[in-house]
C-alpha cells in the first residue's frame, strides 16, 4: 500500500472517483433513455476538440468540452426535429470529429504523444490541473441533475405527456445531452475516448438488472463504477497493464455477475 503515498496515484484515485459519480448518474439516464450510441458519437466527436485545443495551445480538456457540447446539442436538435436523419448525423459526427482532431494534430509542430493518452486513456498521468478541470465539470453535472432531475425523468419515461402538460421537452432534452457531453469529457481521462461508452453504460446496465427504482439504479451504478475504476487502477498498476482496458474488463465482469444474479432471481420468481 506504499503506492498511496505517491502523488500521481492519489491524483488517479481522485479523478477516478469524480468520474465514477458522474458516470453512474448520467449513465443511468443514458441507459434508461436508450441513447448509448449517441453517447459514443459524442465521445468520438470530442477528439476534434482535443486536436483544435492542442493546435491553439489550450488545455485539451477545454477543447473537448466545447466540441462535445456543440456536437451533443446538434445531435439532440436533429433527433427531435427529424428522426430520419438521426442515424446519419450520429455516424457523421463520429467520423468527422476524429478526422478533425487528427488533422489539427498533424498541423501542430512536434510530437503529440501526451494527446494520444486521451484517445486510449492514462489516468496515472493525471495532473493537478486535470483534477481541477474535471472537478469543475463534475460539479456542474451534479448540480444540474439535482435541480432538474424530475424533468429529466419526465422526458425519459413519457415525452408525450410532457408535451401535453407544456413541459419544454426540447429544452430539457438538449440540456441533458449537454450534461452527457460533459460527463463524457470527465471520463476521457480515465478510460480514453475509445472506451468511454463502455464505462458510461456497463455499470448503469448492471444496476438496472438489480434494482427497479430509479434512485436505486443510480446509487448502484455509482457504486459499481467506483469499484471498477478504483480496482482497475490498483490492478493495472501492479500488473503493469493499460489502466483503461482493465477498468472496462472489471466493469464487464460486474455486468456478467449481475446478469447471472438477474437470471437466478427470475427463475426463483417463476
Amino acid at each position: 500500500m506504499d503506492i498511496l503515498t505517491y502523488q500521481f496515484f492519489q491524483n488517479a484515485l481522485i479523478v477516478g472517483l469524480l468520474a465514477s459519480v458522474a458516470a453512474g448518474i448520467i449513465g443511468s439516464l443514458v441507459v434508461i433513455k436508450k441513447i448509448s450510441f449517441i453517447s459514443g458519437s459524442i465521445a468520438h466527436a470530442s477528439f476534434g476538440g482535443l486536436g483544435i485545443a492542442y493546435f491553439l495551445g489550450l488545455h485539451p480538456i477545454i477543447g473537448a468540452a466545447v466540441f462535445s457540447v456543440l456536437s451533443a446539442l446538434g445531435i439532440g436538435w436533429v433527433s427531435k426535429k427529424s428522426k430520419t436523419h438521426e442515424d446519419a448525423l450520429i455516424g457523421a459526427l463520429w467520423a468527422v470529429g476524429m478526422a478533425v482532431g487528427l488533422i489539427f494534430i498533424f498541423l501542430t509542430p512536434g510530437y503529440a504523444g501526451d494527446l494520444f493518452s486521451y484517445l486510449f486513456g492514462n489516468i496515472l498521468l493525471t495532473t493537478q490541473q486535470d483534477i481541477l478541470l474535471i472537478a469543475g465539470l463534475d460539479i456542474i453535472v451534479l448540480i444540474s441533475v439535482a435541480l432538474f432531475f424530475r424533468y429529466f425523468l419526465a422526458i425519459i419515461f413519457d415525452e408525450d405527456f410532457c408535451e401535453v402538460t407544456n413541459i419544454r421537452v426540447l429544452a430539457y432534452y438538449l440540456f441533458l445531452m449537454a450534461l452527457i457531453a460533459l460527463t463524457v469529457v470527465v471520463m476521457i481521462k480515465v478510460v480514453g475516448i475509445i472506451l468511454v461508452i463502455a464505462l458510461l453504460t456497463l455499470p448503469a446496465a448492471t444496476a438496472r438488472m438489480l434494482s427497479k427504482s430509479m434512485r436505486g439504479i443510480i446509487l448502484l451504478a455509482v457504486l459499481f463504477s467506483s469499484f471498477a475504476t478504483i480496482a482497475g487502477i490498483f490492478a493495472s498498476y501492479y500488473l503493469n497493464w493499460p489502466t483503461g482496458p482493465v477498468i472496462i474488463f472489471i466493469a464487464a465482469a460486474l455486468y456478467f455477475i449481475g446478469f447471472l444474479i438477474h437470471i437466478r432471481k427470475r427463475k426463483l420468481i417463476h
